[in-house]
């Protein structure tokens, strides 16, 4: 089984993004499964660009994004990508769409297809806090949650796609009152996720 992990950019003048420095520590195998890693601009044109070549040359069998959620807890595994971009902050080309759908011929919303449950569970198992989400929020990590589920309904019907979202990380959050996160914890997370595919 081949497995696409992919992370963002820092964003919102973050100079570091979790999801990124996942992708660094993540190893080529999880048991039997193949790991592919990508980053992925925090850009609305970008993101999808790099998503479908991507996708159009390794064929995946399963995708799962990545992306930083500061202020969550714990890791939340999205259950639904909807048909809307609705940014609070620009993205890092400028780009600020207000309450845009982001395909015409889509349905409003897609469910992941990647066993969310049972990720939460193995997570909690191994003391990891972890629940599921039902909302990516309508910036770039809902876009490319979205944007993937429409992908896999449309043309490519047998991978699976999910998004994970991941806390910020201790020196992101010096301010003693935001949640974080070890990236060490946050690496164990995603390997764990991918032992449940």
């Amino acid at each position: 089984m081949k497995v696409l992990v992919t992370g963002f950019e820092p964003f919102n003048g973050e100079k570091i993004n979790p999801s990124y420095e996942i992708l660094k520590k993540l190893p080529e195998y999880v048991g039997d499964k193949e790991i592919f890693v990508a980053l992925l601009p925090t850009t609305v044109e970008d993101s999808l660009k790099a998503l479908m070549t991507i996708t159009s040359v390794q064929k995946p069998d399963v995708v799962i994004n990545l992306g930083q959620a500061k202020g969550r807890a714990g890791i939340s595994v999205e259950r639904i990508g909807i048909n809307v971009k609705d940014f609070s902050i620009p993205d890092n080309n400028g780009n600020i769409p207000k309450n845009e759908i982001i395909s015409k011929d889509g349905a409003d919303g897609y469910f992941t297809t990647i066993p969310n449950e049972k990720i939460v569970e193995k997570l909690k198992e191994n003391n990891i806090p972890a629940y599921i989400s039902n909302s990516a929020g309508t910036y770039i990590c809902n876009f490319v949650c979205y944007s993937m589920a429409y992908l896999q309904r449309n043309k490519m019907p047998k991978m699976r796609t999910g998004f994970i979202h991941v806390p910020a990380l201790p020196s992101q959050c010096l301010d003693g009152k935001t949640p974080s996160m070890s990236l060490e914890t946050m690496v164990k997370a995603v390997e764990l996720a991918i032992e449940c595919l």
